[in-house]
């Protein structure tokens, strides 16, 4: 039984270089798919990035909580009045609810960088490869 090729061994740049058309040059076409693919891999990379900033942020906050959470438990089981214990339960429960918004907000700011930093790289990419089309054409008509 014969072996089928892998189409990822296939080098496509060899491939493109001979298939030829009148009027279209591939290298040109090459270097903008060359290009366009390395934007992608920048905003890839940068998404990524802003992925593992959030996944640590969230681990310290994980953390912190629970040190927190800890230290707060070892106050209210210490000799206190009922009534103490509730002023610091309410206490601790609204440091903890602003602690929260503060932490999705902080969040929500990391994840809005990376995808603005994505968007950047890709719009720019595009802006650039219409210049570029913008220029193939003015070659081709003239």
């Amino acid at each position: 039984m014969a072996k089928l090729p892998n189409p990822f061994d296939t080098d496509v740049t060899k491939l493109m270089a001979e298939f030829k058309l009148p009027g279209v040059d591939m290298e040109t076409v090459l270097a903008t798919q060359r290009k366009n693919i390395e934007a992608l891999t920048k905003a890839n990379q940068l998404a990524i990035e802003g992925l593992q900033t959030v996944a640590r942020r969230q681990a310290e906050i994980l953390r912190a909580g629970f040190e927190e959470a800890s230290s707060l438990a070892r106050e209210l089981f210490q000799n206190q009045s009922p009534e103490d214990r509730v002023a610091k339960q309410t206490e601790a429960t609204k440091a903890a609810l602003e602690k929260a918004f503060s932490n999705a907000r902080e969040l929500a700011e990391i994840v809005g960088k990376a995808q603005q930093e994505a968007f950047e790289v890709i719009n720019k990419r595009l802006s650039e490869g219409l210049d570029e089309v913008r220029e193939l054409v003015k070659k081709h008509s003239k």
